[in-house]
């Protein structure tokens, strides 16, 4: 396919709670490519959040690319791969989710097309082993995902009318080895049943914008109870939020960022007030920010 073009892929935020692995939202901070088929293959990073990234094949957003060429059985064409992304990396706002989606995207763009949706998705969640990040990046909203021997499978809402999200973003990041290695290798069947009820839970009451039931069906005991070690204040956040505006909380990803929901017809001065509070008697500085949930997903545009 001849022409430049522009992918924009959003970040996202998951698990949510109980839905470990499985359920995220996507949330509007982009990764940006710009693609220019010419002669030669050219990575180029962009701006402040890709400093000391490659500059070559070997970076990850073109490996990406490669994957979606691999799938389809062709071989990628050359091209100059501008990138630039306003993700915090590393800070379980799903960055390389983003990278991940809109190299796959951008792959398959360049060669005309061959994979559907629904293939892209499976080849981004294969690629992170699990489909929580990935979904949302790719179709905005809220997304539900599996991913099994047979393939990946979804299904998204449109989000609930009022609800919006404010994150705490730490000024550190949290590698997600470093915090899927505190986690258990076994759980109680207490823990199971606690952790498939409230994801159920959350999932209907998203669906059905009960946002009531937030507060009561985002407690988990799979993760967060064993990653609240690695985020200094996260505890006292799950416990006390809801005190001062939070319709739920949230470790978002892997952390550190802490997310959390409000009605949208509420100021949400006391809650950031809170989490700054939060922040400074743990001897932190980081950014606490409103967003809407973004609901385009992945966005091509040809010149």
């Amino acid at each position: 396919m001849t022409g430049s073009f522009t992918v924009r892929a959003p970040a996202s935020s998951a698990n949510l709670g109980p839905g470990f692995d499985s359920l995220g939202l996507s949330v509007p901070l982009y990764t940006t490519l710009r693609v220019t088929p010419q002669d030669v293959t050219e990575v180029v990073p962009l701006g402040p959040e890709l400093e000391g990234t490659p500059a070559d094949e070997s970076n990850y957003v073109y490996r990406a690319m490669l994957l979606a060429a691999r799938r389809a059985g062709q071989p990628l064409p050359p091209a100059r791969v501008e990138i630039w992304t306003d993700v915090p990396l590393a800070r379980g706002l799903g960055s390389s989710a983003a990278a991940l989606v809109a190299g796959i995207v951008a792959g398959n763009e360049l060669l005309g097309r061959p994979l559907t949706d629904e293939v892209v998705l499976d080849v981004a969640a294969r690629e992170e082993g699990h489909p929580d990040n990935v979904a949302p990046a790719l179709f905005g909203g809220i997304v539900v995902a599996t991913l099994d021997k047979l393939g990946t499978h979804y299904v998204r809402l449109d989000p609930p009318a009022n609800l919006g999200v404010t994150v705490l973003v730490p000024d550190f990041e949290l590698s997600t080895s470093k915090a899927r290695a505190v986690l258990p290798r076994e759980y109680s069947r207490a823990d199971a049943v606690h952790a498939l009820s409230h994801a159920a839970l959350l999932a209907a009451a998203l669906a059905q914008g009960r946002l009531d039931l937030l507060r009561h069906a985002m407690q988990d005991y799979i993760h967060q109870v064993w990653r609240a070690p690695l985020v200094p204040g996260l505890s006292d956040i799950l416990e006390s939020a809801h005190e001062y505006g939070a319709l739920g909380a949230a470790l978002s990803g892997a952390g550190p960022t802490v997310l959390c929901f409000h009605d949208t017809r509420g100021s949400t001065a006391p809650l950031h007030a809170y989490l700054n509070g939060v922040m400074a008697r743990n001897g932190l500085t980081g950014r606490v920010m409103d967003f809407g949930i973004d609901t385009r997903g992945t966005v091509v545009e040809r010149d």
